[in-house]
């Protein structure tokens, strides 16, 4: 049985957080002394810790701080009057694990309590959720080799085993919906609805009657009831895609409806019961959009029970090529011809461009490439003209060198190489044509092969595997 430290100066508010907490069927400890409620921490191990301050504000930081000095794990829950963002913040940054308003609701430090003991199972079971368990981590339809993709990787198979709601963040185009779809599939609500909600495109007119439903006769034109995304989502997973898109008045609803899993459709009157998991998202930071009051603070403690970043294609170059294969392969059929392969000049400039657009991106420019290519293998000149520009054509730094000289050798030994190249793949090796095309003797074109080390039937690509 779980065991709660209660730590609150006023005694009316421990005798009520103590009821509700024994109701709820945990132990509880109370003090209105935080000296002794250190001690109880440092002697009676407690799972999760309600916190209050004596003045609500920067008292309740402190007091923070020093329980996570002492045990950085432990899920400390806040309860504050007249809170403002700044101190939200601050209290999210210190490690506070959810943050409640007084007055407050039973059903709010319930939920915030069962949620504290669901994230203390994900991370303290030792038993399947062990990180040694997933050492060689794989996520069905998710391509990644990468140290940054197999940490996203395990938190996900951990996650999927339990019911806890998931808040995932990452830049546009890092594949948040597929990491959503994975923990739903590796769940158990698997052969449920996964139902997507994508709070950028859906119309503000619309929005409320797509996701609560609405009556016969509701509104001019609804002709007769119909179902809401809730309601289809019921037994399986919401995942709300860009949740800091949504209006705040409708992220005050659905707060409630994931708080006590009821909801009323537009112009109805009886109640609606729902059971599912929701998974949220946004390529926001998060607390920053609390911040700016793009997202409810409420809403987002009720959401981010385990959070999970996802890393810029940037940060994770060591799949680049993994994925060039899987795109390929994907969409070789589309092109006029077989692709066989890509050349390695059109592999390192993919590997050298930063990806602003993440996966989608680079998704996108194999589609095109294969689209655009002249023969079996994807070349540099079929690359999207953006990446083409991007590419950098010199391997050596020339302000390495010591000299101005020797900086002009590096650049002209580069440049003469590249050229020739270039000029024995545009003229499938004819040294009378690429002399003609050049405007220079077959005795120079003859002496700068031989000084860059080139053949004249040097094609240069790499097989697809």
């Amino acid at each position: 049985m779980y065991t709660v430290l209660l730590i609150d100066d006023k005694v009316d508010i421990l005798v009520e957080h103590s009821r509700l907490i024994v109701k709820s069927g945990y132990e509880c400890l109370s003090t209105k002394n935080f000296h002794e409620a250190v001690a109880l921490l440092r002697n009676s191990s407690p799972d999760v810790i309600f916190l209050s301050g004596k003045d609500s504000g920067q008292d309740c930081l402190e007091r923070l701080d020093v329980i996570k000095s002492i045990d950085p794990d432990i899920p400390v829950i806040l309860f504050c009057e007249k809170a403002n963002v700044d101190m939200v913040v601050k209290a999210m940054k210190l490690g506070a694990f959810d943050f409640i308003e007084i007055p407050f609701d039973e059903s709010s430090v319930i939920s915030s309590l069962q949620d504290a003991v669901r994230e203390l199972e994900l991370n303290h079971n030792p038993s399947s959720c062990s990180v040694a368990n997933y050492k060689n981590v794989r996520l069905p339809d998710v391509i990644g080799e990468s140290p940054a993709f197999k940490n996203v990787a395990r938190r996900v198979l951990k996650v999927a085993e339990t019911e806890a709601n998931v808040f995932i963040s990452g830049e546009s185009g890092t594949g948040k919906e597929l990491i959503a779809k994975s923990i739903h599939n590796l769940s158990s609500r698997r052969d449920e609805p996964f139902i997507a909600v994508d709070c950028v495109s859906l119309p503000p007119t619309l929005i409320e009657s797509e996701l609560f439903g609405y009556e016969k006769g509701a509104f001019s034109g609804a002709i007769k009831s119909k179902p809401g995304l809730l309601e289809l989502a019921d037994g399986g997973t919401l995942f709300l895609d860009e949740i800091t898109e949504l209006d705040i008045y409708l992220q005050a609803k659905l707060l409630r409806v994931i708080q006590e899993r009821q909801f009323r459709r537009v112009g109805g009157s009886h109640l609606i019961s729902v059971d599912f998991r929701v998974i949220a998202a946004t390529n926001r930071v998060p607390e920053k959009a609390v911040e700016e009051n793009k997202l409810r603070k409420d809403l987002y403690y009720r959401l981010n029970v385990v959070p999970i970043k996802l890393p810029a294609l940037r940060e994770r170059k060591e799949d680049i090529n993994l994925l060039v294969n899987y795109f390929m392969e994907k969409y070789k059929p589309i092109g006029r011809q077989l692709i066989k392969g890509i050349t390695r000049r059109a592999l390192k400039a993919l590997n050298g461009y930063r990806w602003p657009g993440n996966i989608r991106e680079l998704q996108n420019a194999i589609e095109q490439s294969i689209s655009m290519a002249e023969k079996q293998i994807i070349d540099f000149e079929d690359l999207p003209e953006n990446i083409m520009r991007n590419q950098v054509l010199f391997d050596d730094n020339p302000v390495e060198a010591e000299s101005f000289k020797e900086a002009k050798d590096k650049y002209l030994k580069q440049f003469y190489k590249m050229y020739m190249k270039n000029m024995i793949k545009k003229h499938n090796g004819n040294i009378s044509e690429i002399a003609r095309s050049a405007e220079i003797s077959r005795g120079t074109i003859y002496k700068i092969l031989e000084e860059s080390n080139i053949s004249e039937n040097d094609t240069d690509f790499l097989q697809l595997n």
